[in-house]
């Protein structure tokens, strides 16, 4: 069994490697990572991370049922980089085990330290017969 508090240090490992980095421009090479596992811990904490640094109200990612991952980032309704298929499955996953969720649709708080500084961001998980949606919500 996985060790769920293992994925959050790992998350929170990558938000402080990346705090100073350029997200979007790590976001759109995730689609070669080979390792999807951290390619999708990467990209959450990227996408997170743009999600600070850009006053986001939440960013929702969508998966069909036939396996297309979308992105969208509310604060003036842009699409960030797609993190494929392959890894937008497993960014599902990810946050499933990170936040608790087992059924078709969960809801929690996710603790994000960044450097000397800490928000609560809202995470929400559902599934349905067209596909998955996860949406995090950034405070105001």
């Amino acid at each position: 069994m996985k060790d769920p508090n293992s994925l959050h240090l790992k998350f929170q490992e990558h938000i402080d490697c990346f705090a100073t980095a350029d997200p979007l421009k790590e976001m759109s090479v995730i689609k070669a990572e080979t390792d999807g596992d951290e390619a999708a811990l990467k990209w959450l904490a990227l996408a997170d991370l743009h999600g600070v640094n850009n006053h986001a109200e939440k960013i929702v990612v969508t998966q069909s049922d036939y396996g297309e991952t979308e992105v969208m980032v509310e604060y003036r309704k842009s699409h960030l980089p797609s993190p494929g298929s392959e890894v937008g499955k497993k960014i599902m996953q990810t946050m499933r085990d990170i936040i608790h969720v087992e059924g078709d649709r969960g809801k929690s708080e996710l603790a994000l330290g960044i450097r000397d500084s800490s928000l609560t961001l809202e995470v929400k998980i559902k599934t349905k017969a067209e596909g998955e949606k996860l949406v995090i919500k950034f405070p105001r």
